[in-house]
């Protein structure tokens, strides 16, 4: 995963706001809402990384 040192969000967000951003931050995955940028979700690499192989596998289709 490449060092994000900015906040960055998915293409599929709305233009108008909407979205979950994420970036690196002292070699932890930092996740926000954009409209409450203060409320940070921190975990590690591996976690993150199991949450979105859970994603595309469709673990958490149920929650959509």
């Amino acid at each position: 995963m490449t060092s994000l040192t900015t906040w960055q969000k998915s293409s599929y967000s709305e233009a108008t706001g909407n979205c979950v951003e994420i970036r690196t931050h002292d070699g932890m995955i930092e996740v926000r809402e954009s409209d409450n940028p203060g409320d940070i979700i921190t975990t590690t690499r591996t976690k993150f990384e199991a949450l979105i192989l859970g994603v595309k596998a469709g673990d958490f289709d149920h929650a959509i």
